[in-house]
């Protein structure tokens, strides 16, 4: 039977409870315990697959195919483990199941509340595998006090309340803000906070409270009095110059003892930390700098492409290398020639998205790249562009295109090289998706199979011909004209096991310039850098000896 540690959080939002539920879950392991974490989302979206980036930042995918928030991506690469459809739920999908329930009878028509009904829903879904695992922990979102999340924390109180004495802790993440004015922190937006969560049934074992300056001692000991925690587990957390730090700036604070602690499990293991303590040295100490070009149409949020970012990041770290990243709006240059905007850069990429806003920019992108022999990597639709750029100047493929642009403007304008998928193979299931069904969850999503050609660079970038992958996308490059862009130098080096569906493209002549149809950043962990990330990254580094 797993322990539980229920994450939430007060005063303001994005205070960094995803990274701190990951980091401590990286601390439990290297104690020896195997931890898995969860995130509970109180908006109404069922999940965040139909949601814009600019609201919500990118859409992490898990293996099963669950458009999950980012900070599963968080937990991923701090723990390794990989996630599930089982590790997210928001209000939307909970209230979904009980009407589901309410409309087939299984209530046997008793009136439908939050309490019970609601929130019994919410209890089933904390319990899904918890004997497979020593530590569950699970993230709350939102801030205590916020209406949508009100079934949440009254949920983890009952099943707090319901579970053995020592089966369930709370930690709470506070801000402690700092008044220049007065020269000191204030502790009171915090005791409110607290005072809140205990209204509702819910006392903090441990307080992690965020900070840009020292918290004193005295300062510290009036928290744990007022907020009714002991000492050593009012918890500091202070800005640091890369996440990867937190597990050991979270180890020297003290949380994982703090938790330990709460649990009543003395005496703990002692921590191996020496994987972390590489990570940051990576990080902190690299031999030199390359500058890769992020190619898209949601530059203004960094968190769209976070996954991407952190996977060139981890790919530096292998490479000792510092990886500067630099967004360009691919709007900028689809009118005129990119050469100014990519010259300085040593290498580009294209990432996924959705839509024919910026894709005229991304195809010069792509060309660019081909052309001024700079190592390229497209991923998803980035793959898609690539393909459309060496369908019109190599293949000479009159107006090729992608009929998802064609479907979005509502005539026919292009060739469609990319075309829509409406039937493919899922284990021993038949797919079938039509244009007009609902955006959310229609797409080919999670992991799939690849076959690679044999002495070809993806093969041996990945030491092996047979993959597995996540995809989340709804458009594929018809397979048709294969042969005629394979004429032009466009190997079609990755294949789906049947053979029908293209995963990935390359040009053998090119330094390093590879497409694909699946999301490589979303396996990528600092201390195991996606090979993919990692051979672009060093095809970058040889790109800069050049200059």
């Amino acid at each position: 039977m797993a322990r539980y540690i229920f994450i939430t959080g007060g005063v303001v939002s994005s205070l960094g409870k995803g990274l701190a539920s990951a980091a401590l879950g990286a601390l439990l392991q290297a104690r020896g315990y195997s931890v898995r974490l969860r995130k509970l989302d109180p908006y109404l979206n069922v999940d965040p697959g139909t949601m814009s980036p600019f609201e919500h930042g990118e859409v992490f995918v898990t293996d099963d195919g669950a458009e999950t928030d980012l900070d599963l991506g968080h937990y991923e690469r701090f723990t390794g483990v990989a996630g599930r459809g089982t590790d997210t739920v928001s209000s939307g999908r909970i209230y979904t199941t009980v009407l589901e329930k309410e409309r087939r009878g299984d209530y046997l028509g008793k009136t439908i509340q939050v309490v019970p009904h609601v929130t019994n829903e919410i209890k089933e879904f904390l319990a899904i595998g918890d004997d497979e695992v020593d530590f569950m922990l699970c993230e709350i979102g939102g801030t205590v006090g916020d209406i949508e999340g009100l079934p949440f924390f009254e949920a983890i109180r009952q099943f707090g309340h319901q579970r053995a004495h020592g089966e369930c802790i709370f930690m709470h993440l506070t801000l402690l803000p700092y008044l220049n004015a007065s020269g000191e922190l204030k502790t009171k937006p915090t005791q409110h906070s607290v005072k809140e969560l205990q209204s509702i049934g819910i006392a903090p074992d441990v307080l992690v409270c965020r900070s840009e300056h020292l918290i004193p001692v005295k300062e510290r000991e009036k928290l744990a009095l007022f907020c009714n925690v002991r000492p050593n587990a009012v918890i500091a957390a202070y800005d640091l110059p890369s996440i990867y730090d937190a597990p050991l700036a979270y180890h020297k604070e003290g949380l994982d003892q703090a938790v330990l602690d709460a649990f009543g499990i003395t005496p703990a293991p002692k921590p191996k930390l020496a994987t972390w303590k590489d990570v940051s040295d990576r990080v902190h100490n690299p031999d030199g700098e390359v500058n890769i070009a992020i190619v898209g149409k949601y530059t203004q949020l960094e968190d769209a492409y976070k996954s991407i970012a952190e996977a060139l990041t981890h790919g530096g770290m292998h490479n000792r290398v510092k990886v500067k990243v630099e967004w360009v709006d691919a709007e900028l240059f689809e009118n005129e020639d990119p050469a100014s905007y990519l010259e300085r850069f040593n290498a580009i990429l294209v990432p996924g998205g959705f839509g024919e806003r910026g894709t005229e920019g991304k195809i010069k992108a792509a060309q660019f790249a081909r052309e001024h022999k700079v190592p390229y990597l497209g991923i998803c639709l980035g793959m898609q562009m690539a393909v459309i750029e060496a369908a019109r100047n190599l293949a000479h493929i009159k107006d090729a295109g992608s009929e998802e642009f064609d479907h979005e403007a509502g005539e026919k304008r292009f060739t469609p090289v990319v075309y829509h998928l409406k039937e493919w193979v899922e284990g021993n299931t038949k797919i079938k998706r039509d244009e007009s069904d609902d955006k959310g969850g229609t797409m080919r999503l999670g992991a799939y199979n690849a076959a690679l050609k044999v002495g070809s660079q993806v093969s041996d970038i990945y030491g092996t011909t047979n993959i597995s992958e996540r995809h989340r996308h709804r458009y594929e490059v018809d397979i048709k004209y294969r042969e005629a862009l394979e004429a032009k130098g466009l190997k079609f080096s990755g294949m789906s096991p049947d053979g029908r569906l293209p995963e990935i493209v390359e040009f053998p002549d090119h330094p390093w310039y590879i497409g694909v149809q699946f999301h490589p950043e979303l396996k990528s962990k600092p201390f195991e850098p996606h090979p993919l990330f990692r051979e672009f990254v060093k095809a970058a580094v040889e790109q800069s000896r050049l200059v």
